[in-house]
């Protein structure tokens, strides 16, 4: 069989290796994208544990507000330089998901904070005051 007949008789279709089957490439970084993400990971990482270790802030409060503000910023970090995140990579499925993500943790976290906080205020054990007041 000569190659034209090969191809017509297994469809007009060449399936290689590099086919993707419609999806699209998207970015996938380069060698700069992952040093800079690298770096920026590092930094981020580096300035939380100099913050904890060298007792900068005197209030433990402060401490803890800043280290969840630099961990914030390294998750973008990583969603953009790692997993290549963006409102166009997938046709903005990422970012959608994304969102609904960060909506049901914030369901789940406020919920249970709610319910953890009502249910020691409502089951407490009462004070030896207040049970020697019971009728």
């Amino acid at each position: 069989m000569s190659a034209h007949n090969d191809t017509a008789a297994h469809g007009a279709h060449h399936h290689g290796h590099d086919d993707h089957h419609g999806h699209d490439d998207g970015n996938h970084g380069s060698l700069r994208d992952y040093t800079i993400g690298f770096v920026l990971s590092v930094i981020l990482t580096a300035i939380p544990f100099w913050l904890v270790m060298g007792n900068v802030f005197n209030n433990s409060s402060t401490t803890a507000l800043v280290i969840l503000g630099f961990a914030a910023v390294q998750i973008v970090v990583h969603m953009i330089y790692f997993l290549h995140m963006n409102a166009r990579s997938e046709g903005g499925w990422n970012m959608l998901a994304l969102i609904f993500t960060i909506v049901l943790v914030v369901i789940t976290l406020s919920g249970s904070l709610w319910v953890m906080f009502h249910m020691n205020a409502n089951m407490m054990p009462m004070s030896i005051h207040e049970m020697k007041n019971m009728p």
